[in-house]
Parts: C-alpha cells; sequence; structure tokens
C-alpha cells in the first residue's frame, strides 16, 4: 500500500464524522411539546366520536407566548369531562407536563408577548407573506 492511501482508507472505515445535536433549550422543549399537546388534543377530537365527553373538554388552541395559556392549560388539567378515558388521561398527563414546565423549570426563559384570552378562543390563522419579487 502507498503511505498516501492509508489515511484514506481509514477515514473511509470511520465512516462519517457523527453530528451531536444541541441539546434542548427549554423554550424548544416548551414548544415542541405545546405542538404535540394541540396535535394529540386535534386527533383526539377527530377519533373518539363515541366518547360524548370529548365534545365538553375545554378547547386547546396553545401560544406559549399568550400569558393566559397557563390558565388554559390548568383549568384542561382540571376538567372533570373524560374520567377514565386513557387518550384523555394521557393528554392530560402531557397538559400537566407542559404546564410544569413553563410555570416551574423555564420561567425565567419564557416572555409573554400578549395577555390576550381571546386569542386563545378563536386564534387567528396565521399566514406568511412573501416579499415582494419572491415566490
Amino acid at each position: 500500500m502507498t503511505p498516501g492511501l492509508l489515511p484514506l482508507l481509514l477515514l473511509l472505515l470511520a465512516g462519517p464524522p457523527s453530528a451531536q445535536p444541541a441539546p434542548p433549550t427549554c423554550y424548544s422543549r416548551m414548544l415542541t411539546l405545546s405542538r404535540e399537546v394541540a396535535g394529540d388534543f386535534q386527533s383526539l377530537q377527530a377519533t373518539e366520536p363515541s366518547e360524548p365527553c370529548v365534545r365538553y373538554l375545554p378547547t386547546l388552541y396553545l401560544d406559549i407566548h399568550n400569558y393566559c395559556v397557563l390558565s388554559r392549560l390548568r383549568d384542561f388539567v382540571a376538567s372533570p369531562q373524560c374520567w377514565k378515558v386513557p387518550q384523555v388521561d394521557a393528554l392530560k398527563d402531557k397538559v400537566r407536563k407542559l404546564y410544569t414546565i413553563m410555570n416551574s423549570f423555564c420561567r425565567r426563559d419564557l416572555v409573554f408577548l400578549s395577555d390576550d384570552c381571546n386569542a386563545l378562543e378563536y386564534p387567528i390563522p396565521v399566514t406568511t407573506v412573501l416579499p415582494d419579487g419572491q415566490r
């Protein structure tokens, strides 16, 4: 073997360097968990028509930048509807976890941009407008 071929061969056998992703921050964990909760709530409403109690659960439009989200999470966990429905219990556990993260662990990392509780009742759809000349 030639001397220049050996390092190249070792490099190929070692494979590509593994990229270590950065650990999740408090903010990224809250954002991810709030999206999971919202998705789980929507799928619960879509797949549990046989459980009449699901209709009476408080709505879960979550915006972690709205101060009212904390009371919304508290209300959802405390709601007596759907006791002993496994999917709802799992969702309430996730909501409780999000509330604890927001109110305890990540309290200093969170910035509330609004306290408009009506925005959580009737959310405004977010649209993205591209700058002129882009499609």
